[in-house]
């Protein structure tokens, strides 16, 4: 495999370790609400509940402090270093980056990150998560 292969391959990885995340903060609060109404008990789950405000909490102050996600800045060093400046690359990849990367005014990200955001403290107040309690 040429350097180059190689680095597109990384390059590919972080890309989908970034759509990743942002389904699990995405998809992790509609399964909350939607739990609450199906009555599912791992959205209550402790661990989880604190993993996905953490998450949410991460993108929130990076938009207000106005920071790059170190995932898109790693993406885009491997793809400079490997020689590629657009997302001509494979179909998944390119259909990765549209869900991710969009244009609209700064404001509106940090707007729309903020008020995702609050719909996750909201969560903790709407269902309330459970966490382990030992008891001897």
């Amino acid at each position: 495999m040429s350097r180059e292969l190689l680095l597109l391959v990384l390059a590919d990885a972080i890309l989908l370790v970034h759509v990743l995340f942002v389904c699990f903060v995405v998809f992790g609060l509609v399964a909350i609400y939607l739990g609450y109404f199906l009555n599912w008990l791992w959205v209550r789950n402790m661990a989880f509940r604190l993993l996905h405000l953490f998450a949410i909490g991460i993108v929130v102050l990076q938009s207000w402090l106005g920071v790059i996600c170190p995932l898109t800045i790693w993406e885009m060093a491997l793809r400079k270093e490997a020689g590629v400046v657009t997302y001509s690359g494979s179909f998944i990849q390119h259909w990765l980056h549209q869900l991710l990367f969009y244009t609209a005014p700064e404001w509106v990200f940090i707007l729309l990150y903020s008020a995702f955001g609050l719909l996750v403290l909201a969560s903790w107040f709407v269902v309330r998560p459970k966490g382990r309690i030992d008891k001897e």
